[in-house]
Formats: C-alpha cells, sequence, structure tokens
C-alpha cells in the first residue's frame, strides 16, 4: 500500500463558482464548480487511484483489495467494503437551498443507505457571507409545512456570519444552507441524500422549477433549536487542535512551520488529509514520499504508524472512529 491520491472529480452547478481552479491549481473550467469530490465511495462517482501501484482502482476496489489494513480494524468491522465518509472543496458563488438529510434510521428505511451528518471548516469567507443554520426556536411540523408553502421558511432559521476558521457541525436533521461568499471543507458520512426544502424558486437549465421534498423533509427534520458553530481555539497553533469528535467522524486541524510528526490511531482507521494551505512531503515506513499542497487530499492507510511531515503547512485531518 501507499499514501493514496485520487483523480479529481468536480461537480458543475448552479450555484458554483471558480474559486476552486485557482485553491486547487487546476486550469479555468467553463462551467461554475461547485464541489470538488476529494475522496468518494458514492455509487456513480467514485474516486479513482491516480498513481502507483493501485492506480485506476476505485475507492471500494481498493477497500475490497486491502480491507482492514486499509480502513482499520474498527471501521472495517464497522463497514465493511464501504468506505464510511464522503470528502469534498466546497465553492458557494450563490446561496445553496435550504435542505436537511436524514439519519442512518430513516435513510436505510427510505433508500437502503447511510444518513448524513457533516461538518464544515470555513477556508475563505467573503464579506456578508453566512451560514444558515437550525430553527431559531422550537418549531411544529405543521408550522414548517405553512411556511415552506408561504415561502417564509427562511425567516424562522438562524443565521451566522461567516469567516475563516470557523467550524459547523450539521447532524442529521437539522436545517441548513450554505450561503453565497463561502469556500469550505466537507466532512461527511458516506451519502448523497438530500432533501431540498426550499431553493428561491430558481429554475434548472431547462427552465424547470428545482424539485423539492417537503414531505421526506418533514419526517427528517429535527425542529429543536440546535446551535451548529463549534467553539474551539480558533488561532492556529503548531500542533493538533481538536475541532468535531462524533459517532460518525473526528476532525482535528494540523498546523506546522518547520515539520510534524503526526501519530495516526492505532489501526482503528485510516485517516484523511485534506490540505488548505502551504505545501508538505509526506513520509510513512515503507511507502515512499508523496508530495502535498492547498487544495490536495491523501488517504493514509490505518496500517501505518506515523506520518513524517516536512514544509510548513495547515491540514485537516479526519478519521472515522464508529463508537457503540
Amino acid at each position: 500500500m501507499q499514501i493514496y491520491k485520487f483523480e479529481n472529480i468536480l461537480k458543475p452547478v448552479l450555484w458554483g463558482g471558480h474559486q476552486l481552479e485557482a485553491f486547487k491549481h487546476l486550469p479555468p473550467c467553463e462551467e461554475p464548480i461547485g464541489e470538488s469530490w476529494e475522496l468518494s465511495a458514492v455509487p456513480g462517482r467514485e474516486s479513482v487511484v491516480a498513481e502507483g501501484d493501485d492506480k485506476g482502482l476505485t475507492l471500494t476496489q481498493l477497500v475490497q483489495r486491502y480491507g482492514a489494513d486499509l480502513v482499520g480494524e474498527d471501521v472495517y468491522r464497522c463497514y465493511g467494503d464501504k468506505f464510511p465518509l464522503l470528502i469534498k472543496f466546497i465553492d458557494a458563488k450563490r446561496d445553496l437551498s435550504i435542505q436537511v438529510h436524514p439519519d442512518d434510521a430513516l435513510a436505510q428505511r427510505l433508500h437502503g443507505c447511510l444518513g448524513k451528518t457533516e461538518m464544515w471548516y470555513i477556508i475563505q469567507a467573503e464579506e456578508g457571507a453566512k451560514i444558515l443554520t437550525g430553527f431559531d426556536r422550537p418549531m411544529s411540523p405543521e408550522e414548517y409545512e405553512q411556511r415552506v408553502a408561504d415561502n417564509t421558511i427562511v425567516d424562522v432559521i438562524h443565521a451566522t456570519a461567516s469567516k475563516a476558521g470557523d467550524v459547523f457541525f450539521i447532524p442529521a436533521g437539522q436545517i441548513h444552507a450554505i450561503c453565497a461568499g463561502n469556500l469550505l471543507a466537507e466532512i461527511q458520512q458516506s451519502s448523497d441524500i438530500t432533501y431540498r426544502v426550499y431553493d428561491y424558486d430558481r429554475r434548472d437549465a431547462d427552465g424547470n422549477p428545482r424539485e423539492l421534498h417537503t414531505q421526506q423533509a418533514r419526517e427528517a427534520l429535527n425542529y429543536q433549536v440546535i446551535d451548529s458553530l463549534v467553539d474551539y481555539t480558533a488561532a492556529p497553533v503548531p500542533g493538533v487542535t481538536p475541532l468535531v469528535n462524533c459517532r460518525e467522524f473526528d476532525v482535528r486541524r494540523v498546523d506546522f512551520n518547520d515539520g510534524y510528526c503526526l501519530e495516526m490511531p492505532p489501526r482503528h482507521s485510516f485517516v484523511v488529509l485534506m490540505c488548505l494551505s502551504g505545501e508538505t512531503v509526506l513520509t510513512a515506513e515503507g511507502m515512499a514520499p508523496v508530495t502535498m499542497r492547498q487544495g490536495e487530499t491523501v488517504l493514509v492507510p490505518a496500517m501505518v504508524n506515523k506520518v513524517e511531515m516536512t514544509g510548513h503547512a495547515q491540514l485537516l485531518s479526519g478519521a472515522s472512529l464508529p463508537k457503540d
């Protein structure tokens, strides 16, 4: 095995922009790009190994080939050959729809897959940018439906001005939206199930209203008030800063100016590293060095005990640590 890089998966969307090309050092794209799927096992949009002996394998094929040595003993016991996380960079040039995701139980019953709990790390935010998360007061299903019908649902969703370094945790069931002017990293469960609640009466490329999922969302929603902004020490300091630890994933920020040694969870989980800024060379025992720079993502196998890093960079570190 090796430290893995994957081919780019870029998703053109009507609300996207062109910041991801510069952030990821890509050629200009004609269409607005809203998402870069960095690491995905979602059927139909699977990541493919970009280099090395396993070049050309999909992420699922990689898990099937190496099992617990790749993803970790605890992760493999819990998820088998299904890679549990979906990793993205997102550029919101315009507001995204108001939406909600189902939890595991509802998603399994209706779609036969995982639900979607997610977290966001704000990389850049324009002046006036904001995040919508959660109702600003307890809500009833009946009032929710009425407000969707009369286009006032936005009036009862909590808005937070966003800035670089902010972290938002969005559990399944929480109503939310990424608003215009945010460039962010997203770590989430491996699920592409979204219930669109409200979309500003926007039209698709053919001029048709975009589909809403009012009834599915009614069943999925948490109608209580939940604060999503994570309180942590935001000032970069050398070393590891914990950000989010939940049943679905553990996310930390790693800052270093003159190299760092990252200790891995002992065979329990893989680690995903996303480079937010800078450049570093990653070295693990028995594996070829890998250069990583801003906008790139790598997968470090669970069999690795530690990763030596040279250079200076700011990274997000994501692991899957299943909890009973």
